[in-house]
């Protein structure tokens, strides 16, 4: 099993399922914080999550069909195409997407397919 942590921790099991968003730079308000004291890091991810519902700050690229299609493209290529995980589900949002996945590879490798569909930021 893979781990690693930034603001949130990142649990990566090859053949289990992942629930994963990722987000146009710029998304999140560069002001936002997320004091550790108040909250538990699913606490933190409802933040974020409403601050990218809110779409406030930041680019909302995938708003435009034409690039919301080559992402949702992008999407099934890593599941049928590159087979690098099974897509149960996803959903795309104006500055992020929501995937739930089960990779079939590492965690490094499983996201290359979306990664070069736009210019994605982690959470």
């Amino acid at each position: 099993m893979g781990f690693y942590r930034r603001r949130l921790p990142h649990w990566q099991v090859i053949g289990q399922p992942l629930f994963v968003t990722f987000r146009l730079a710029g998304s999140l308000p560069a002001a936002r914080r997320f004091p550790p004291e108040r909250m538990n890091s699913g606490k933190a991810f409802l933040a974020m999550d409403d601050l990218l519902d809110q779409c406030r700050s930041g680019l909302a690229y995938l708003r435009e069909q034409k690039i919301a299609k080559l992402v949702v493209a992008a999407i099934h290529d890593g599941d049928q195409r590159f087979q690098r995980y099974e897509l149960h589900s996803y959903v795309v949002m104006p500055n992020h997407v929501h995937l739930l996945v089960t990779p079939r590879v590492n965690g490094r490798e499983w996201p290359a397919p979306l990664k070069g569909s736009t210019r994605t930021k982690r959470m």
